[in-house]
């Protein structure tokens, strides 16, 4: 049975920023000073979107209910209704696009800065980190701006801009092409960036692609891609000797016993191992994904965090507590303050996002193998991840066969019941992160809500409305909009 913890949440007060960037409007210019690898390396800190996707990708989820009750966000709820979304500050998809192409223009200002060196050879790492940090954003932007990779439609689905090139102008015409391009020239920045990232030169690895940040992103490219084989091979890079669960968050040991604020401090450090990437993000979520209307209500977590294949009990519900009525929250992101300027007392609200994890790494690999049919291997990784999640786990009688997936799941083969507990092993570790979307885009399942005591609608796989719109101010750079 699960435990909920009721408790009174507060959030600290801040300031909302005023104002979001447009469409490539200011490209930074900082040539003059790029002169030695170290301020190459101090523009690539800027190579990361400095927005968070976590409330819309959320709110658009199934891993959303109407409760009745609770705060107003026109962000969460034009997309539990299913609409575009009109607001263009924190959180929104407009915000995560300008964030994504600034993330860009620096990165192409660092690779211009490395070419152009007399001594080019000095900066191969600095270019390593450019290419990959400059795939990491147009992934992310065509998995949201664009449909989901099909190889039976990838030619003729309309991609998002590639840039590859310094801007020097403000508004300049481009291209989307097709996500068959957008694909190619992704891996073709990663497969050449990886290679040349030095994690020696990082004083703090975890705010950079390192070589095992690198491959968990790789990883994620090559399941949305189906290339499962490639998902194997990167991921295998992530655990070496297999040793997987030192990676792991320790929900059913430490995490279990900490205090709610002490876990909020230590979820999103750079010293918790699982961390692989973080990014600070400029973002409202922390004070908001628990009390919106649209949210994880009790029926939801129930679902989510309630039976399970193993027969145990979720480690997470030690640390599920409601915040007001029907507000329930894990303690993960938490809100903190960059000061406006050193002697002020005021400043913006950010957050720390972990954009790629040892956990997302293990389930990468468990969902490729089974996809590859190699059901042993993909079991013994979701066993891994099991021995630390379950409450009073025991090897006797919380153990995972391939037979007891099936039964479970009541699947037509053993691959579609390993696959669907990936799903739901992976619903549940990232629930109020936004990652389960990525699920359901891949493997075009439907979203259903219902509205309180009234009306259910359904998202179904086929429907435009899974592409978010393309921002208007984007038509000033000769941009079609997303079909509606």
């Amino acid at each position: 049975m699960r435990t909920v913890r009721n408790i009174l949440i507060t959030s600290c007060l801040g300031l909302i920023l005023s104002g979001c960037n447009k469409f490539l409007d200011h490209p930074p210019d900082n040539r003059a000073s790029l002169t030695s690898p170290e301020s190459v390396s101090q523009l690539l800190a800027t190579a990361y979107p400095q927005a968070n996707y976590m409330a819309f990708c959320e709110s658009i989820s199934d891993n959303v209910a109407d409760k009745g009750i609770g705060g107003v966000d026109q962000t969460n709820t034009d997309l539990f209704f299913f609409r575009d979304v009109t607001y263009n500050q924190q959180d929104s998809p407009e915000f995560y696009w300008n964030a994504c192409y600034a993330a860009i223009a620096a990165a192409n200002q660092a690779l211009e800065a490395c070419l152009q060196a007399p001594d080019p050879e000095n900066y191969t790492a600095q270019k390593g980190e450019a290419l990959v940090a400059r795939a990491y954003a147009h992934f992310m932007l065509v998995t949201f701006f664009s449909k989901a990779y099909d190889l039976s439609t990838a030619d003729s689905d309309p991609g998002i801009p590639y840039v590859t090139k310094p801007e020097n102008v403000v508004f300049k015409d481009y291209e989307r092409k097709t996500v068959s391009y957008v694909y190619k020239m992704i891996e073709k920045d990663l497969t050449q960036g990886l290679p040349l990232i030095n994690d020696k030169l990082y004083s703090v690895p975890r705010y950079h692609f390192t070589k095992v940040a690198a491959n968990v992103f790789a990883s994620r490219f090559y399941l949305f891609k189906k290339d499962y084989a490639k998902v194997v091979e990167h991921t295998n890079l992530v655990f070496p000797g297999n040793n997987i669960t030192p990676l792991l968050r320790p929900w059913n040991t430490t995490y279990r016993t900490i205090t709610y604020n002490e876990l909020w401090a230590r979820y999103a450090k750079t010293t918790e191992p699982a961390n692989l990437l973080l990014a600070e993000t400029s973002s409202l979520w922390a004070r908001t994904y628990y009390r919106t209307r649209y949210g994880l209500n009790d029926s939801l977590s129930d679902v989510i965090l309630g039976r399970n294949v193993t027969g145990g009990t979720w480690a997470f519900n030690y640390q599920l507590y409601e915040g007001g009525t029907n507000n329930y929250v894990l303690p993960k992101v938490n809100e903190y303050f960059v000061r406006i300027s050193v002697n002020a007392e005021i400043g913006y609200p950010y957050v720390m996002v972990p954009l790629f994890t040892a956990e997302e790494a293990l389930f990468n690999r468990a969902e490729a193998n089974a996809q590859l049919n190699k059901i042993t291997e993909a079991v013994d990784d979701l066993n891994a991840y099991a021995s630390t999640r379950i409450a009073n786990y025991n090897a006797s009688s919380h153990t995972l066969t391939a037979y007891r997936i099936q039964n479970f799941y009541g699947a037509s083969g053993t691959q579609a019941g390993v696959v669907a507990c990936v799903l739901d092993f992976k619903r549940a570790e990232f629930v109020q992160e936004g990652m389960r979307w990525f699920d359901l885009l891949r493997h075009k399942l439907p979203v259903k809500h219902s509205v309180w005591k009234g009306e259910s609608f359904t998202l179904e796989p086929d429907d435009k409305r899974r592409v978010f719109q393309i921002p208007e101010s984007a038509k000033l750079s000769g941009l079609d909009l997303n079909p509606r």
